[in-house]
């Protein structure tokens, strides 16, 4: 999950090259994103599989804004970017 800096927009995807994704986002590529400037990583799931990613990412989307942002703070009370501090 993404979001802008200011934290009001949201972004939810599924990828399997996640720096590749999220230089995409950086960089203002990910049309239906850039213009509300979703550059900060904040919360990440790894699944085995993609149909277990997209699946909840199905879930995650279908969430009310208030639950995505629980489930954000029980994980990254801060919402430090975690781009550096996961791999690839």
């Amino acid at each position: 999950m993404m979001a802008s800096a200011t934290g009001r927009a949201l972004y939810i995807g599924v990828t399997t090259d996640m720096a590749r994704r999220l230089a995409e986002h950086r960089a203002g590529q990910v049309a239906h994103t850039a213009k509300y400037r979703i550059n900060r990583l904040i919360f990440v799931e790894h699944f085995e599989t993609a149909p277990e990613a997209i699946a909840r990412e199905k879930q995650l989307k279908g969430w009310r804004r208030s639950k995505k942002i629980f489930l954000i703070n029980q994980a990254n009370p801060d919402w430090r970017d975690l781009s550096g501090e996961i791999g690839s």
